[in-house]
């Protein structure tokens, strides 16, 4: 990954990125009654939303993978309540209004040979429209053939306002 500097693009973001992307939280649960209700409570009182959300179960232990609308604040709260976490970057692409936006998708990443490792829907859609998180292998060449085949590439900013599903 790489940090710091303005972009080939031009820009910079927030955090010195050489590319747009979300943050991602895998926290890691006891697999126990109740454990991903504590989590999701956290957040209440606060003006961090999730706004995506995947749960990776086995007998011991589960993985929350979470986006979060304002990630700073977010890992603030998750590291004070002891939660072991990581983080990750992820792609945000909104869906493209076509019959098939997630074959659209795949098929560009296909032709660079990038592949997906992991994908889930975003449960907050940015700008009306429904958006889905990829982690990919090669993030920053994702990012330039989605938008080269004009897809919406969405950043953190995009998560901060937008309807709730």
């Amino acid at each position: 990954m790489s940090y710091g500097g303005e972009a080939r693009s031009g820009f910079k973001t927030e955090r010195g990125r050489d590319w747009p992307s979300i943050r991602q939280y895998s926290v890691f649960l006891e697999n126990r009654v109740g454990q991903l209700h504590d989590l999701v409570r956290r957040f209440e009182g606060s003006k961090v939303r999730i706004v995506a959300l995947s749960i990776i179960d086995s007998v011991d232990c589960a993985i929350v993978r979470m986006v979060l609308s304002h990630p700073e604040q977010g890992r603030e709260i998750l590291e004070r309540a002891g939660y072991p976490i990581a983080e990750s970057d992820l792609i945000a692409v909104a869906l493209p209004r076509s019959h098939q936006p997630l074959g659209e998708i795949c098929t560009a990443l296909l032709r660079a040979e990038i592949n997906i490792h992991y994908a889930y829907p975003l449960i907050f859609h940015p700008h009306g429209r429904a958006a889905i998180a990829l982690h990919v292998d090669d993030h920053e060449m994702a990012v330039d053939v989605l938008r080269r085949e004009g897809f919406e590439v969405l950043t953190e900013a995009d998560l901060l306002s937008g309807p709730v599903l």
